[in-house]
């Protein structure tokens, strides 16, 4: 399963247009890209002018410069000063070039870098918004991949697009203007037609080369959500001593990055050894041309140099050029997948005109309830229910009833396949996810923490909460006792998803966490599983205090936790097969009978 979206074809084109969504954040420092823009020209004319200093300076140490004896003499110091002058003048140019290039990067740094800013966290918050099933199939190292490689093209891309491809076509074009007008038609049109040779091999063999460095993008993405999964779930991998098969199966995918690289950098050798043929051939060409114009008198040396120096200089910026132009396929390549990510749409999402839950009551209802996974497979099946002010409503049922799809509903992480639930007479797909959500508070039964301290994690539930809010809510879950025995009390780190508590601990982070919040709706997902006897006693105590005139819902496997409930749901197979309090549900002597009957049994064993 890939990382992101849809799988992109290797011969396909590059999304070109994708360069007109990065130009906004051009606009966001206007006066410095100005400012940037200007050095730039002024680096440039440097570069230009310093071929001219070397021609001058050969011919006057050459003598094939006219020069009046009485005044350049080679017993005068006078003969030294022009020289000296214009190597000087050189050497400041050559400076300048350098320094304002510099300035140029500097006052451009700051927007490529808001630019990676604003693209980062507008992907970060994209990806919070994509909906659970988005989540529930993306492979997290391929993901993480490729938002990294995405902003890292996003700062390529914006910096040499604007600053070396543009230039360097200036260059091109002022260098061969100079030619044409100061040499003949020849040696312009060699130039320009070397340019344009180099140019068209350059593009049409980056387009070839496009398909493998996809390819071992593929790779290192998959190689990467590989070894991220292995290590997530290293215990697994413990229980059944199976280091040795994660082992083969990343090196299965590490043998096809280390194929698509080297594919990848064969083609780089066609590419290079192209582009450098054509640059030798054509310097040969221009130099062997100006020698014949030197031998026949109608050129200087300092001409020979001039041109020499012109072909060198235009085509290391030539030769980058190609580099840049490599490197912005590659850049689009990366960018294309985190753009992809930007344009999916997650299945579950505000209406147009969704309203705040205006939550008065919080009375939940659900009216004619389906849903399913896949059309295939029928999860809930025409669930009819109301969860009054205030009550105490518990779930019951076998594995695979549909108890935790229902909490999954509620909180609208899916949409019913067709009925509604409403709260307070509101139906959920009217009004917006976030103010439903602020309303209902949670204790999964698999509860997975930051890797930050365990106050943090607390306060997590409230982050602007103070430290006595926090305090007090781990008081009601009773962690006091178990926070006091850690070296570092409070502030000890839980260690990444929670790993180094135990299961019992973590839910009772979580409990703290959900009481902090003090939602007026409060689910709770087996949410004393993990605990022992004593511990869900006073954790029950503690949940019944801060449960007072809160509507409960209560998902539940051990009947006991649930006898005091207002009313309970006992679901078979996603129908609703029985409702009642606990003494009359046993009065039926159905289905919640034999459950609580096998329990106690259980519980005498």
């Amino acid at each position: 399963m890939k990382s992101t979206g849809q799988n992109i074809d290797p011969s396909s084109a590059i999304n070109w247009p994708m360069i007109k969504q990065l130009l906004p954040y051009l606009s966001e420092f206007k006066s410095r890209v100005m400012l940037a823009i200007i050095f730039m020209i002024l680096a440039k004319l440097s570069t230009i002018i310093l071929p001219f200093f070397l021609k001058e300076v050969v011919d006057i140490l050459g003598g094939t410069q006219s020069v009046p004896p009485s005044k350049f003499s080679i017993n005068s110091p006078n003969w030294l000063l022009t020289p000296i002058a214009l190597v000087i003048a050189y050497g400041f140019f050559r400076f300048t070039n350098t320094f304002f290039g510099e300035i140029r990067d500097t006052l451009f740094s700051r927007v490529t870098e808001r630019a990676m800013r604003r693209v980062g966290l507008k992907v970060f918050s994209h990806l919070h918004e994509l909906d659970i099933d988005f989540h529930l199939n993306r492979r997290t190292g391929g993901l993480s991949r490729d938002i990294e490689r995405g902003t890292r093209g996003i700062s390529f891309l914006m910096r040499f697009m604007v600053f070396n491809i543009v230039p360097t076509l200036i260059e091109i074009s002022l260098v061969i203007v100079i030619l044409l007008t100061s040499y003949g038609v020849e040696f312009g049109l060699l130039t320009f037609g070397s340019v344009v040779l180099y140019i068209s091999y350059s593009v049409i063999a980056t387009n070839w080369r496009s398909q493998y460095i996809r390819a071992a993008n593929e790779a290192d993405s998959a190689s990467s959500s590989r070894a991220i999964d292995s290590l997530l779930n290293y215990e697994t991998v413990k229980y059944f001593t199976n280091e040795e098969f994660e082992s083969k199966r990343y090196d299965n995918d590490l043998v096809a990055w280390e194929n698509a690289k080297q594919q990848n950098r064969l083609s780089l050798l066609v590419l290079n050894s192209g582009q450098a043929l054509i640059i030798s051939a054509a310097i040969t060409a221009m130099m062997v041309l100006a020698v014949m114009q030197v031998q026949a008198g109608i050129m200087t040396v300092g001409d020979f140099v001039l041109i020499n120096a012109f072909m060198m200089q235009l085509f290391i910026p030539l030769n980058f050029l190609g580099f840049v132009y490599r490197e912005i396929k590659v850049a689009l390549v990366n960018i294309e997948k985190m753009f992809d990510l930007l344009s999916r749409k997650g299945k579950v999402a505000d209406a147009n005109n969704a309203s705040e839950l205006n939550l008065t009551k919080g009375e939940i209802t659900f009216e004619n309830v389906n849903f399913s996974y896949q059309t295939e497979r029928s999860i809930l099946k025409y669930l009819n229910f109301t969860i009054t002010t205030g009550q105490k409503f518990a779930i019951v049922g076998t594995s695979g009833s549909g108890k935790s799809t229902l909490v999954k509903l509620l909180f609208r992480f899916y949409d019913p396949t067709s009925g509604k639930i409403l709260i307070d007479g509101q139906n959920l797909s009217t009004v917006t996810q976030k103010s439903l959500r602020q309303k209902i508070g949670i204790v999964p039964q698999d509860t997975v923490l930051f890797n930050d301290t365990i106050f943090e994690n607390i306060r997590y539930g409230k982050p602007e909460a103070s430290d006595d809010e926090v305090n007090e809510a781990i008081a009601l879950a009773h962690l006091n006792d178990f926070i006091q025995q850690l070296p570092e009390k409070e502030q000890t780190m839980v260690g990444e998803r929670g790993l180094k508590l135990s299961g019992g601990e973590k839910q009772r982070v979580a409990i703290a966490r959900t009481i902090l919040k003090r939602p007026p709706i409060m689910v709770f997902d087996e949410a004393t599983s993990s605990l022992d006897s004593h511990s869900e006693a006073m954790v029950l105590n503690a949940l019944n205090e801060i449960s007072q005139g809160v509507t409960t819902v209560v998902i539940a496997h051990r009947l006991s936790t649930i006898i005091d409930a207002d009313q309970i749901l006992v679901l078979e197979q996603g129908q609703l097969l029985e409702q009642g309090n606990h003494q009359q549900l046993l009065a039926q002597d159905g289905k919640y009978a034999a459950l609580w009957n096998a329990q106690q049994k259980e519980k005498k064993a």
